[in-house]
């Protein structure tokens, strides 16, 4: 059954993303990431500017062929199965469909109230499916 890692009170969801998937890819993790289209979108943007010094290669899963055999990180919206990804990466709301296939999951929780309320039902249906669950919770800011 999959690992399932919570990363909360994450202040910039997509920006945390970025940052892992940076070292996802340093370590040449296979990574599959899954959200509706629009946050893909979104993502694939921020991938190309959140930082002047790192490139993230990535594309999204319609890539041709030879473009997803050389490429760790996939963007897709839904879960096309098997695939060869270790890891999932989810930004969606609720819990994808065939996640099972993943040794390991990773969900970003941000501070919106809307946002956690949706990791608490993904949270009770990994539990539910006996996932091993861990929450890594970013530590407050302090007041400036």
């Amino acid at each position: 059954m999959s690992d399932v890692e919570f990363h909360t009170q994450v202040p910039d969801r997509l920006l945390h993303a970025c940052r892992w998937l940076r070292k996802a890819a340093a370590s040449a993790a296979q990574v599959r990431v899954t959200a509706d289209e629009e946050t893909l979108l979104l993502l694939d943007q921020r991938l190309w500017t959140f930082s002047s010094t790192d490139f993230v290669p990535h594309c999204f899963q319609d890539a041709p062929a030879q473009v997803l055999e050389h490429t760790a990180i996939v963007l897709s919206p839904h879960l096309p199965a098997p695939t060869a990804s270790a890891i999932l990466l989810n930004l969606g709301s609720g819990v994808p469909a065939g996640f099972e296939q993943f040794a390991r999951v990773i969900e970003i929780v941000s501070e919106d109230a809307n946002d956690k309320q949706e990791a608490r039902n993904r949270w009770k249906h990994y539990a539910s499916m006996g996932c091993k669950l861990t929450n890594h919770s970013l530590p407050a800011k302090a007041p400036t």
